[in-house]
C-alpha cells in the first residue's frame, strides 16, 4: 500500500484549510453561524429547509407518503438548502439545527414552533404526530425503531467513510476504500440476508425504517451512488435490488425524491415544493 506517503501525527492537530477535498471550503472544527441569514417561512405548518441529498430525502419522501395517504396537516413548504455554499451555516438555520446539516424542520402547527434536528429525529416525530408508518407498540415497534436505527449508525460509513474515500477524497488511499468498501458491503449483506426473509425491512409493511433506509441502500444498490456500482458488484444484492425497485413505483417515494434535488435529470429536480401542484410546474425542464 504505497499510494501515500507515511503520517505521523502531531501531538497537536492544527486546522488546514488548505487540506483539499471536494468539501475543504466547508469544513471546520467549530460549530455556530458564520453569517447572519434568516430563514424564508411559508404558508404550511411544516417547513423543512433541506437538500435531496439520501438524508433529505428521507423526510421528503415521508412527507410526500402521508400526503398520499390524506393527511392534509402533512402540507409543507420544502426550502433549499445549498450546502456546498455554507447556507447550513446562516444563524437561522444553526437556530433550528446547531449541528447545521440538513434536513431541519420546524412545526409551526401549535401554539408555540417546535424544532425537530437529525433526519432519524423527523422521521419518527412526523410518524407519530400522524400515527403512520409506525407500529403502535410491541415487536412490530421495536422492530422497525431497530432498523431505523441500524440505518442512522450505518450511514456514516456509506456516506462519510466509504463516498468520502472512493469519491471525494483529494487523494485515493487504499486502505481507507479498503476499510470502508468492506463494511460498507458487509451492511448490504445484512440487509439482503433481512429482505430474503420479510417484504419490508421491518416485515410485511412498509415503514419509516424502509424510508430511511432506501435513498442510501437502494440507490446504492442501483449503483446511483459515487459511481461505485461495478467496483462494490451491488448486482449481487438481489433481494434488495427487489425492495428497492418496489418502494421505487410508489407515487409518494417518486414525488420525495423529486423535492429539493439539484442534480439529474432536470424533471426529476424540483427545487423547492411550495404545493402539490409544485411537481406539474416547477420541475426544472420547465423553468426558463
Amino acid at each position: 500500500m504505497s499510494d501515500s506517503p507515511a503520517y505521523t501525527p502531531p501531538a497537536v492537530w492544527a486546522w488546514n484549510k488548505d487540506n483539499g477535498g471536494k468539501f475543504a471550503s466547508i469544513n471546520r472544527p467549530i460549530a455556530g453561524a458564520t453569517h447572519e441569514k434568516e430563514l424564508p417561512v411559508g404558508r404550511h405548518p411544516l417547513q423543512l429547509y433541506s437538500l435531496g441529498t439520501p438524508n433529505g430525502a428521507k423526510v421528503t419522501v415521508l412527507l410526500e407518503e402521508l400526503l398520499q395517504l390524506g393527511h392534509a396537516g402533512a402540507e409543507y413548504d420544502a426550502w433549499l438548502i445549498p450546502i456546498s455554499e455554507g447556507a447550513q451555516f446562516g444563524s437561522g438555520f444553526v437556530a433550528i439545527n446547531p449541528n447545521s446539516k440538513i434536513p431541519a424542520l420546524m412545526d409551526r402547527s401549535g401554539p408555540q414552533p417546535v424544532r425537530v434536528f437529525e433526519s432519524g429525529a423527523i422521521l419518527l416525530y412526523l410518524a407519530e404526530k400522524f400515527q403512520a408508518f409506525l407500529p403502535e407498540a410491541g415487536a412490530a415497534r421495536a422492530e422497525c425503531l431497530s432498523w431505523l436505527f441500524w440505518q442512522m449508525g450505518s450511514a456514516p460509513f456509506l456516506g462519510g467513510g466509504f463516498g468520502h474515500f472512493y469519491a471525494y477524497a483529494p487523494t485515493k488511499i487504499e486502505y481507507a476504500i479498503d476499510r470502508y468498501a468492506m463494511e460498507v458491503k458487509r451492511q448490504l449483506d445484512v440487509l439482503d440476508r433481512r429482505l430474503a426473509e420479510t417484504r419490508y425491512v421491518a416485515g410485511d409493511d412498509y415503514t419509516i425504517a424502509d424510508m430511511a433506509i432506501w435513498p442510501w441502500y437502494g440507490a446504492m444498490a442501483k449503483g446511483q451512488l459515487y459511481g461505485a456500482g461495478e467496483f462494490l458488484q451491488v448486482q449481487e444484492y438481489t433481494h434488495v435490488l427487489r425492495w428497492t425497485n418496489e418502494i421505487a413505483q410508489r407515487p409518494g417515494a417518486r414525488r420525495g425524491r423529486m423535492v429539493n434535488r439539484t442534480w439529474g435529470e432536470p424533471a426529476s429536480q424540483l427545487h423547492e415544493r411550495h404545493d402539490a401542484g409544485d411537481f406539474d410546474t416547477k420541475t426544472q425542464d420547465k423553468q426558463q
